[in-house]
């Protein structure tokens, strides 16, 4: 779907993938150190495109050169908006995690640390999943689904669809928050135009449901920017997911 009239981030364009009607999973191992957490990634794009470059493609070969695998899902797209509105992007991602975890042995994976790094709307499927894992929204197609897809972490980065704008910013309540939701990381700009309250409201009803968690909010950076680097001090957020990784045993010696 990319056009020559699309903005450029980072003086570079971006690869837009449309009209997605078959899912698809693509693995991405580490050639050297695999530490044996894995990663699930989620690109955004609004639930109408998939940024599989900036955020999909690039974030793995950065996964990758920490010792952790990867697996890129090209969720459907384009459909009626989020869940609950459209199930189709988390049917996707419960069966996606499912997938990884019946593979762990194969793509020499712990099945106890996968996680999920989402963008945006994918951020916001991350956040989904991490709320509802304990029943798939589909029918069983093979041993996998029966599998737990509850993420043991997920990264949120710029999400949307976590609080309602026309509701005074009010948590969005099909993004239910227990106590067994996974330990997040979230991230985004004070001058973000899809609102920096996505992170704050998740945030807070992480905190208040006693879930670790940690929140990095920037005074500039915009929206969708990746993980390529500019002036401004925000593209600097990998360096804190990977200390972040570290401190809740993902990535440090006390995991293996």
């Amino acid at each position: 779907m990319t056009t020559p009239k699309d903005n450029l981030v980072a003086g570079r364009p971006v690869i837009r993938l449309g009209n997605v009607s078959h899912p698809t999973l693509t693995l991405y191992s580490p050639r050297k150190n695999n530490t044996g957490a894995a990663v699930v990634v989620f690109p955004g794009g609004a639930y109408r495109i998939l940024a599989i470059d900036l955020e999909g493609t690039e974030v793995c070969s950065w996964l990758n050169s920490k010792g952790i695998t990867c697996v890129l899902v090209k969720y459907r797209v384009p459909g009626t908006g989020p869940y609950p509105k459209s199930p189709a992007a988390l049917e996707d991602a419960q069966r996606a995690v499912g997938i990884v975890r019946a593979h762990a042995d194969d793509w020499h994976i712990d099945p106890k640390r996968v996680g999920v790094l989402g963008f945006s709307a994918g951020a916001h499927l991350a956040a989904a999943l991490s709320t509802h894992f304990d029943a798939r929204l589909y029918d069983a197609v093979d041993a996998s689904d029966h599998l737990s897809c509850r993420p043991d972490f997920a990264i949120i980065i710029y999400p949307g669809y976590l609080a309602l704008p026309n509701e005074s910013f009010a948590a969005n309540p099909d993004i239910p928050v227990t106590s067994q939701t996974p330990p997040s990381f979230i991230l985004q700009a004070e001058d973000d135009p899809v609102h920096v309250e996505n992170a704050l409201v998740y945030f807070s009803a992480l905190k208040n449901a006693k879930v670790p968690a940690e929140l990095h909010i920037y005074a500039q950076g915009g929206h969708g920017y990746g993980l390529r680097r500019t002036a401004l001090p925000i593209t600097d957020w990998p360096r804190r997911v990977e200390t972040w990784l570290n401190t809740i045993h993902v990535l440090s010696s006390a995991s293996r």
